[in-house]
């Protein structure tokens, strides 16, 4: 018998188990039910949860949707890029495109109205997080991501890729204003 080997005559699963360990074992157990139920229930009435769709795409489809609204709804353009000013109708679908550093375009909604916004991504995974409003996607490419918002208080929000996409990472940040 080495002494790195475990005696042979000696099984595991019939040592008997110390009080101690069946208490941990039974809070794990008990907290893990407890999460389990407090899941559907976080979702359902603490809308903490945004439901979502998703559909297959291409990038370049997707591309052409959000170009065609983008010209259809622009108001104005900001920044030193040129980014495009959206001002959609309410209750309409729009299109927010995610690419290396970008999210494009920039749009400008109406505080209590609803709009279904749709995500994709041109290039690779990137992470939708508008804050300060704490709502979280992951955005991919070749899926289209639809989600519907409703803001509830005017202000300038701003959309920020929280998952890493590389060099320019740190300046992937869009806007939406919320107008009264």
């Amino acid at each position: 018998m080495s002494t790195l080997a475990p005696p042979s005559e000696r099984l595991w699963w019939k040592e008997p188990i110390e009080k101690v360990e069946i208490l941990w074992i039974a809070i794990a157990l008990s907290w893990g039910i407890v999460m389990f139920i407090m899941m559907p229930y976080w979702h359902v009435v603490g809308k903490q949860n945004l439901s979502n769709e998703a559909y297959k795409t291409t990038p370049e489809a997707f591309q052409k949707k959000a170009q065609a609204m983008v010209d259809k709804y622009t108001v104005r353009t900001e920044g030193e890029r040129q980014f495009p000013v959206v001002r959609p109708p309410a209750g309409s679908d729009i299109y927010m495109v995610a690419r290396l550093w970008d999210w494009w375009p920039i749009f400008e909604l109406e505080n209590g109205k609803s709009y279904r916004l749709h995500l994709s991504s041109m290039d690779w995974q990137h992470g939708f997080s508008l804050q300060p409003a704490n709502i979280n996607l992951q955005v991919l490419p070749g899926y289209e991501m639809v989600v519907t918002i409703t803001p509830n208080k005017a202000g300038e929000y701003s959309v920020v890729c929280n998952e890493y996409c590389g060099i320019g990472h740190h300046k992937m940040v869009g806007k939406i204003y919320v107008k009264e």
